[in-house]
């Protein structure tokens, strides 16, 4: 049997990354997300900042953009480039072990080769702006702004790569609101359904 693998989709400012690495606490295995960064910048060659603002977004443009600019003679762009590293990394992570992995379309990847529990971690605006602003160090003018951008930049980058829905609930086993029972409580469900 596969190994069993918990992957965390989150909106921004929920938490998800906390949830997360406070799952893989409880159950005593590895959580990826920075170190996921890491092991694709030495696999790939792309420096660990180009990893963390792009691997999971679009560019401004959208989809469209995104599907016609910026294509190398092997008619990928380093988008298509940036995507297959992290694949790559992903796959030989869920092979290894049983393991936490926050983001990267990690679901989607591993829908066909884990045994995995696909969890989404939401939140409301209020709680999210107060977050990001709180705790990530963002600007207090207009959290929500950066939250609905940064959120439609990865809902389009999900759709680019997977052809399914962001958020969508059909896409995952379990969605939970950070807001709602806490970062703390939502560790715990994940831990007890792993």
């Amino acid at each position: 049997m596969a190994n069993r693998v918990i992957t965390i989709s989150r909106q921004f400012g929920s938490g998800g990354r906390t949830v997360g690495r406070m799952t893989a606490m409880k159950l005593g295995i590895p959580c990826y997300d920075q170190e996921l960064i890491q092991k694709v910048a030495e696999e790939s060659g792309f420096a660990e900042r180009y990893i963390q603002e792009r691997g999971e977004e679009l560019s401004s443009g959208g989809w469209l953009t995104a599907a016609f600019t910026d294509r190398e003679y092997n008619g990928l762009s380093l988008q298509d480039s940036l995507w297959l590293a992290q694949r790559n990394v992903i796959l030989d992570l869920a092979k290894k072990g049983p393991c936490v992995i926050v983001g990267r379309c990690a679901d989607f990847i591993l829908r066909d080769e884990a045994d995995c529990l696909k969890a989404f971690i939401h939140a409301d605006m209020k709680q999210r702006a107060e977050r990001i602003v709180t705790q990530y160090g963002e600007r207090a003018a207009s959290p929500e702004k950066r939250l609905k951008d940064k959120d439609k930049r990865r809902a389009a980058y999900y759709q680019f790569y997977t052809d399914m829905r962001w958020g969508a609930m059909e896409n995952y086993d379990i969605s939970l609101d950070s807001g709602t029972f806490g970062i703390e409580k939502c560790a715990e469900i994940l831990a007890n359904l792993y």
